[in-house]
């Protein structure tokens, strides 16, 4: 009668090592999605800072189009009377003799 050894139940410990190599793979690729320099907070931070950019840039372009206004009226071949005396007073600080002062 042959004797036979109990071996016993042992895992592979290949296929453990490649799960854990493959779900250490996973939950590093799956924070680099969301937390890295191209995932998915960063995506929102641009799209807020684009945001704000846009805005910024409508007020610069409406700041633009009043001193393009301005700077029309004020030329040599269109000459405004009313803002040429806005400015003449309040850079000069003129007043007509028939007017009050009030600070």
């Amino acid at each position: 009668m042959a004797m036979r050894r109990f071996t016993g139940y042992r895992p592979a410990l290949g296929g453990m090592a490649y799960y854990t190599v493959a779900f250490t793979l996973g939950l590093y690729f799956t924070f680099a999605a969301v937390q890295g320099d191209y995932g998915l907070f960063r995506r929102a931070e641009i799209q807020a800072e684009a945001s704000d950019l846009e805005k910024r840039l409508e007020t610069l372009d409406s700041q633009v189009a009043r001193m393009e206004n301005l700077t029309r009226r004020l030329s040599d071949t269109y000459l405004d009377i009313d803002l040429l005396d806005e400015q003449a007073r309040s850079v000069l600080g003129y007043i007509r003799a028939d007017e009050i002062v009030i600070r």
